[in-house]
């Protein structure tokens, strides 16, 4: 199968490298990488058939690129003023993409078909509930944007410590509900149950991923518990970057810059959750991590130290086992499986 690793371009890469994940005998090995789409800051990118959209880079401009693959073919970009979005989703049937951008606080939806991708509509953040920290202090900063099981949409906004939901009507955004936080919690990343009544936060400046109770009709929400995602005396700078759910519901990973590990947690029946294991990503700054479609195999990748780590999953117990390490991939932030 493929895997296709993507990020900054600060230093020697030059966009988004393909790779291959071998398995033979039951082993697993990642190899024979290959620049296979040249873009200026893919830090986030999303594969849907032969289609690829990605986060880019233009000059002073931040915005999508839109490319057909195989052969590789540029689409359009659709590019704005200001830092590139953090985040990307789509929606396959509504042909829609959505961004999050950190810098400039605009939440965007945009359609795309073959002629290329087009703006529907955006929303600004305000400063509504700027938490106490550093990072906070200058501003919203939303960093997700996505849909929720039933098709509403959700952000979390690290600046406001604040979990939004919209919906998207007459190709208009239409602000619904908002959870908040605890102050200073940094809300990044987030991932629902497939009964769409419980959430999990990710909490990049707490080092926390929190758990709620919600009710989408009513828009009641409850907060259960809180927990943290790195050892009670680990005292450097650590980030919560990305979440991932089991797709059986199971268990919970996350990924640790600063500690440089991918904390599991399994789910228990009255969705707290139960520490599993910590283990190291072998690498500096693990932004993102992402499994094939049986996630049986992991891959992080380490921004700070050009690596990738490709680990085995066990799915009765959620741990993790290292199968490779030391995998050489430039300022990688995004990872991808691909069957194709």
């Amino acid at each position: 199968m493929k895997v296709f690793i993507g990020g900054y371009t600060k230093k020697t890469s030059k966009g988004i490298y393909q790779a291959d994940l071998t398995i033979k005998d039951g082993q697993a090995s990642l190899g024979n990488f290959t620049n296979c789409v040249e873009l200026n800051g893919p830090t986030y990118f999303k594969k849907c058939g032969n289609y690829l959209f990605s986060i880019a880079k233009n000059k002073d401009e931040g915005g999508i690129s839109f490319f057909q693959l195989n052969p590789v073919k540029l689409i359009n970009s659709v590019f704005q003023p200001g830092a590139s979005p953090a985040y990307l989703g789509i929606n396959e049937d509504k042909h829609l993409v959505y961004t999050a951008n950190y810098h400039t606080a605009y939440l965007s939806v945009y359609h795309y078909d073959n002629d290329g991708v087009s703006l529907v509509d955006q929303v600004k953040h305000d400063s509504f509930n700027l938490g106490p920290r550093p990072e906070q202090k200058d501003g919203a900063h939303p960093h997700f944007f996505d849909e929720t099981p039933s098709g509403k949409l959700v952000s979390c906004d690290l600046g406001n410590d604040s979990v939004d939901f919209y919906d998207l009507k007459d190709g208009h955004l239409v602000h619904l509900a908002r959870y908040l936080n605890e102050a200073g919690f940094g809300s990044r990343h987030i991932v629902f149950n497939k009964e769409n009544n419980y959430f999990y936060v990710a909490g990049e400046l707490s080092s926390k991923i929190n758990v709620v109770k919600y009710n989408e009709k009513t828009w009641e929400f409850e907060n259960i518990a809180t927990y943290r995602t790195i050892p009670d005396d680990y005292t450097d700078h650590n980030g919560v970057a990305a979440i991932r759910m089991s797709n059986d519901g199971k268990f919970l990973y996350l990924s640790n810059r600063g500690h440089n590990s991918i904390t599991v947690f399994k789910i228990k029946a009255d969705h707290t959750l139960e520490l599993v294991q910590r283990i190291s990503t072998f690498g500096e700054f693990p932004r993102d991590f992402n499994w094939d479609s049986s996630e049986k195999w992991v891959i992080t990748t380490n921004q700070n130290t050009d690596n990738a780590t490709l680990y085995e999953r066990n799915s009765e117990m959620g741990t993790l086992a290292v199968v490779q390490k030391d995998v050489a991939v430039p300022e990688g932030t995004c990872v991808v499986f691909s069957k194709e």
